[in-house]
């Protein structure tokens, strides 16, 4: 397991896990502290192929082997006690794929599932947005400029560019290309779903469709979005 999770504070007490899934070009020691502050909860981080310690690796090129791998590795844990799911980006289409697959596939549910800057799997939003992962490096820094989000002064340096950029684009190209059918029913454990004022729009409400219980939407200035996610910070 510990190839593909890492938990960077076992708690073997806790009353439920919490499994959380990198946006895209991101890896698992972003929760890193999280682990540390939550201490009724077990942090899981999910580790993806082409980063971290699994850098040497090819890149997943769909969503279908990165919900295969994750499920045949966490399936028995999850089995034990309550689990979460949570997400941001690319991470909370990879955390809506894995809870769909458990619940058709296995009759498993999360106790609760926090979606973080995405819009819904289904969104016309979503599947009409132009591919960005098709587009040259150059390109692509120019797009990633504009939208903002990035410090300038990593998106002009070479060398920092040349480590995430690969990471960055091929998690694109899995969620891009990511379509699934609505499921014949939805899940029955609540959303909660967040996303940032000054960011690009999402369809959230969308989410709604997806579970049977009340989603919460929670909408936060964008810096606050990003210290959640990049500053560790809860």
């Amino acid at each position: 397991m510990d190839k593909v999770i890492n938990c960077f504070s076992k708690r073997p007490d806790a009353v439920a896990r919490l499994i959380c899934f990198p946006w895209a070009g991101g890896g698992s020691i972003h929760y890193a502290r999280w682990g540390k502050i939550l201490t009724s909860i077990e942090v899981f981080a999910v580790k993806l192929p082409g980063r971290e310690a699994r850098a040497k690796e090819p890149f997943f090129q769909s969503m279908e082997q990165i919900v295969d791998e994750v499920i045949n590795v966490l399936l028995p844990v999850l089995k034990e006690k309550p689990f979460a799911l949570f997400g941001h980006s690319f991470g909370a289409m990879t955390s809506f794929a894995i809870a769909d697959t458990l619940k058709r596939v296995h009759k498993l549910e999360p106790i609760h599932i926090f979606l973080s800057g995405a819009s819904a799997p289904y969104s016309e939003m979503r599947i009409q947005a132009p591919k960005r992962s098709d587009l040259s490096d150059e390109e692509f820094l120019q797009w990633m400029t504009r939208i903002g989000g990035t410090p300038p002064e990593l998106l002009a340096n070479p060398e920092v560019v040349k480590l995430f950029l690969p990471a960055l684009k091929a998690d694109l190209h899995v969620v891009e290309n990511y379509r699934c059918d609505r499921p014949e029913s939805p899940l029955s454990c609540p959303v909660t779903c967040f996303d940032g004022k000054q960011d690009m729009p999402h369809d959230l409400q969308g989410q709604s469709s997806d579970v049977s219980c009340m989603s919460a939407f929670h909408v936060m200035s964008s810096d606050s979005l990003h210290k959640l996610h990049c500053c560790n910070t809860l």
